[in-house]
């Protein structure tokens, strides 16, 4: 059984990571509309595995007794200054989900629970590799430029 304050973090997770497929699809919405067909691609990507984090999480908490509830998530932004600016938005927000991720762990710890903490280690590893792609492609738009945009948008556009 999950104690009632795990289940909450883990329920309060599940709620940021349907936020943040949300965000990503919106992401993904805005970057189609302004012909960035490659980025727009990377982003339905990743709200796909966004909400897969979500799926997975809820259940795991069904798996050890508890209620997976969604809540309502609020509205994410609209737009955004630039492609750029939009990868720019994607790390900030991984470096937030991170530290989510690091307060269940933490829990879990105190709790005792290691089956909690050793699933929920599994996402801090994704959350590295989240983050470090989510730099990776800020520092090539910055190199890029405005001239290297179209190359970066067909790389981004590959993405499985």
């Amino acid at each position: 059984m999950i104690s009632e304050k795990l289940q909450k973090f883990v329920n309060d997770q599940i709620a940021a990571e349907m936020w943040s497929s949300n965000l990503y699809l919106q992401m993904s919405f805005f970057l189609r509309h302004e012909g960035w067909d490659g980025a727009a691609h990377w982003m339905e990507q990743q709200s796909n595995e966004e909400r897969g984090h979500a799926l997975k999480m809820a259940s795991y908490l069904l798996s050890r007794g508890g209620a997976a509830n969604l809540s309502q998530t609020d509205d994410v932004p609209q737009s955004w200054a630039s492609v750029l600016d939009v990868f720019e938005n994607v790390c900030s927000h991984e470096c937030k989900v991170s530290e989510m991720i690091n307060e269940i762990v933490e829990a879990a710890i105190a709790e005792k629970d290691y089956a909690t903490e050793n699933f929920f280690r599994g996402f801090v590893d994704e959350q590295v590799e989240e983050e470090e792609t989510a730099f990776a492609i800020v520092d090539k738009l910055k190199k890029a430029g405005d001239a290297g945009l179209f190359f970066m948008d067909a790389e981004l556009g590959r993405r499985k």
